[in-house]
């Protein structure tokens, strides 16, 4: 079975690290040296293949959001707009797409404010039903989901921003998943942040043997902080993208 790929922004949350610049706009509407932030993961589903894309947001920027991107046709694809009652964790934004995601779909699930020089999907994602992320070696680990191997490095684990990181290569912020991810979204609780957890989501499908980690060996960033949204701007402004 060949399954369509839909697509998912999550642009959601407080943006407390880039205060006081999140006083007035919504993180992913700063600029990221020539362009809103926005437009990286939009650009990055475009890529894929995706134009049929939903963008879950705040409910203080979403006409913001609206304003800007209006209904995608000036970038060539359909946009859904939703507001996300709270910031409650990324899977609980992810849950705001359930029912735009049908059974016989996957969805391409980025974060708002992750940039990507350059991402494949492989060819099997499209038929089979796996969870795919991506997993990139940084410096600072204990930033993220962060991947525990076994002594084959097979995957064993994911741990949410440990202070002992068991690994350097963290999960970034794009993720493939079955329509069935909703469902078990449903049965989460909250982690003791009072979010619902993306990491937990991803442990469930690597439980069931259905976890397949794909390794990123270009330039990835999550520009959700003052050091990392200075360095985004500086390599794009260096590499033209």
């Amino acid at each position: 079975m060949n399954y369509k790929i839909k697509g998912v922004i999550l642009a959601g949350g407080t943006g407390s690290r880039l205060y006081p610049l999140t006083k007035v706009t919504n993180k992913h509407l700063l600029p990221v040296y020539n362009k809103p932030m926005i437009l990286y993961p939009l650009e990055t589903l475009k890529s894929l293949g995706i134009d049929d894309i939903y963008i879950v947001s705040g409910g203080e920027q979403i006409a913001d959001f609206m304003r800007f991107l209006g209904s995608g046709a000036e970038f060539s694809i359909r946009l859904t707009h939703k507001v996300q009652d709270g910031p409650k964790g990324i899977a609980h934004a992810l849950l705001q797409a359930e029912g735009f995601v049908k059974n016989d779909e996957k969805v391409a699930v980025i974060l708002g404010d992750n940039i990507f020089e350059k991402v494949e999907v492989p060819s099997e994602a499209f038929s089979d039903n796996n969870a795919y992320i991506y997993i990139k070696e940084v410096e600072d680990p204990e930033r993220f989901g962060v991947v525990k191997f076994d002594e084959n490095k097979e995957i064993i684990g994911i741990v949410e921003k440990p202070k002992e990181p068991p690994s350097k290569f963290a999960v970034t912020g794009l993720y493939i998943y079955p329509s069935d991810v909703f469902d078990f979204i449903k049965t989460l609780k909250p982690s003791q942040r009072g979010e619902l957890e993306i990491t937990d989501v991803n442990n469930w499908y690597l439980k069931q043997g259905r976890l397949k980690a794909i390794p990123i060996d270009s330039f990835w960033f999550d520009a959700g902080t003052f050091e990392s949204l200075f360095k985004a701007a500086l390599f794009i402004a260096k590499n033209n993208m």
